[in-house]
């Protein structure tokens, strides 16, 4: 069975959606949570939590403008070569239980116990 969550318009013209799968709505909430969060969604809310005065707003969009620039100015001179690319963060899977070799504690006859 196949079910639609309501379509969450933050932008005019902009529709998000989200398939609800066999009856998973855990899933389907964790999908939509991650679209909004890719859309800035929760950014433009706390934004517009208060009011932001025009000059406020400037000094935001022309900081925010520099950034971008600065992140693909780095992007670029990566492809290019001209800087190292930054080394990957190793994963952390979290604690995982010893493991056994495989014949652990299973001596055969033509090993002789230590002692």
């Amino acid at each position: 069975m196949r079910q639609v969550c309501r379509p969450v318009q933050h932008k005019i013209g902009t529709v998000l959606q989200v398939f609800v799968r066999d009856n998973n709505v855990d899933q389907a909430l964790r999908v939509l949570k991650k679209k909004m969060q890719r859309e800035g969604v929760f950014r433009e809310m706390k934004q517009r939590k208060a009011y932001e005065k025009p000059s406020e707003r400037k000094t935001r969009e022309k900081a925010e403008a520099v950034r971008r620039n600065r992140k693909a100015a780095r992007k670029q001179a990566i492809r290019e070569g001209l800087i190292a690319a930054p080394k990957p963060k190793p994963r952390i899977a979290g604690p995982r239980p010893p493991m056994a070799a495989p014949n652990a504690g299973i001596r055969t006859p033509a090993e002789p116990a230590a002692s």
